[in-house]
């Protein structure tokens, strides 16, 4: 029987000592829940271990053909661009391996059920958060980027999370190099009407970001002592972010990278959508698009024979 390619994890990195040990606590418990499959992780700046490190350490093993899965929420600069560049350089380095790159993580709705997890905990508890949630409005909190794409991953997170769960609305802000920030976020809530709100930060583990989202939010509440403000904490090292890095570890074996399928109510049960999976889509055609199909018959999502 052929070896499984090795899976190796790329990291962002942090300057936060505890965010970096995370990282490698869950690269290796990946490892002790795959025994199968030789793991390693790295980061592509600011701790270590570097990514070139952790090919080096699969190559020792022996390793020639590896998945590599990019530990990050949205598609930005470092899952776009530095991360294949780093491999190109170490494909160099090492003749002989191969590689296949899988896709980033979110959303997904095993993590939005983590978010969901970490609001209820915000609020004290599920029995009460249920009953109060209409009362409530979330603040999801990305890390920001330059590129409008990896930022509109975000409000789709946040759409997500809405549909569905019964709050009173979920707004998205960034926490760095994209706008509206944190307090501006708090603000446009505040504006909308918001009674009560929980900011949920959209990171995987702790760090100097989420802690200042923090901070930030704590400023806002204490200069607006007339709302309600809560801070959830950040996903961490779940069951279900465990089991997410394998599955986007066996899309990239499989050569199955879907783009958009995550989040179809075909394929997924969603919160107040769950009698849509599996239903096989008639033909239909727009009243504007006189007439033309644009190829919507095609679409069986009962199979869910469409590649996006």
């Amino acid at each position: 029987m052929t070896t499984p390619p090795a899976l190796l994890i790329a990291g962002h990195g942090t300057r936060d000592e505890a965010g970096a040990e995370a990282f490698r606590d869950f690269v290796r418990e990946l490892g002790r829940r795959h025994p199968e499959l030789p793991v390693a992780g790295g980061f592509i700046e600011l701790s270590p271990p570097p990514l070139g490190d952790a090919v080096a350490e699969l190559v020792e093993q022996g390793v020639r053909r590896f998945a590599a899965v990019p530990l990050m929420l949205v598609s930005a600069g470092h899952a776009k661009g530095d991360i294949p560049a780093a491999l190109a350089r170490e494909k160099e380095r090492h003749p002989g391996i191969s590689y296949t790159y899988g896709r980033p993580l979110g959303p997904h709705p095993s993590l939005l059920s983590v978010l969901e997890r970490r609001l209820d905990e915000a609020l004290g508890g599920s029995s009460r958060a249920a009953q109060d949630r209409a009362d409530v409005t979330v603040l999801l909190v990305g890390r920001g980027s330059t590129d409008p794409d990896a930022n509109a991953e975000v409000h789709k997170a946040a759409r997500l999370l809405w549909e569905g769960r019964g709050y009173a609305g979920v707004e998205t802000a960034f926490v760095s190099l994209a706008a509206p920030d944190v307090p501006s976020g708090l603000d446009r809530c505040l504006k909308l009407g918001a009674r009560r709100i929980v900011v949920l930060p959209y990171f995987l583990f702790t760090g100097i970001l989420p802690d200042r989202v923090q901070q930030q939010t704590e400023g806002w509440a204490a200069a607006h002592p007339e709302i309600e403000v809560r801070s959830a904490d950040v996903i961490g090292p779940e069951t279900e972010l465990l089991d997410l890095v394998m599955e986007r570890y066996r899309e990239a074996v499989e050569g199955d990278l879907r783009m958009n399928c995550d989040s179809c109510v075909y394929r997924i049960a969603l919160p107040g959508f769950e009698d849509k999976v599996g239903l096989p889509q008639q033909p239909h055609f727009h009243p504007d698009d006189d007439g033309h199909d644009h190829g919507h018959g095609h679409h069986h999502h009962g199979g869910h024979a469409h590649a996006h």
